[in-house]
């Protein structure tokens, strides 16, 4: 008998308070990309998903997170980033730029709106000029930079090492 035994699924980790981040997507081009993320944010419990222009969901990849996740939908996403700055969100993008911090330095507020950019052409200037932080994410190989759902999972996970009881 192994000393470890397969569970094929381990229940949640009980939060002591609800986690305080939020995803904000600029459009994306695949939403394979947006419901991966969204089966991510539900993982880490993330308190609510923000999606701009024509994405939906796609229950086989989303799994849980559709049902689980408060999502919304906008057309734009500038004026719902002011309105999360407003009510006291960091507003932090995960994108590579000249002054952007690596992920393994930063340390995310309590309360965060992770904002991802599209997968070919990131963060518009417009929404760059709004953030607070913007973050990244060190490669070592090629191509230069990580899938946006990949990328979204490490900063969340991140996210969630810094605060694992939410």
């Amino acid at each position: 008998m192994s000393k470890f035994e397969h569970l094929r699924h381990k229940p949640g980790s009980e939060l002591t308070r609800p986690r305080e981040i939020i995803v904000a997507c600029a459009p994306m081009r695949s939403n394979v990309n947006v419901s991966s993320i969204a089966r991510t944010g539900s993982a880490c419990a993330i308190e609510r998903l923000v999606l701009t222009g024509n994405a939906s969901l796609i229950s086989k990849i989303a799994r849980d997170g559709e049902s689980e996740l408060d999502i919304s939908t906008h057309r734009t996403l500038l004026p719902v980033l002011k309105r999360l700055k407003d009510d006291g969100y960091r507003l932090v993008g995960l994108e590579q730029t000249t002054n952007s911090v690596s992920m393994h330095c930063y340390e995310f507020s309590r309360r965060t709106a992770l904002v991802i950019g599209n997968e070919r052409t990131g963060l518009t200037s417009e929404i760059l000029e709004v953030l607070d932080d913007v973050v990244e994410i060190p490669v070592y190989g090629l191509p230069h930079s990580f899938n946006a759902a990949t990328a979204t999972s490490i900063a969340l996970y991140e996210y969630c090492r810094q605060y694992p009881q939410g």
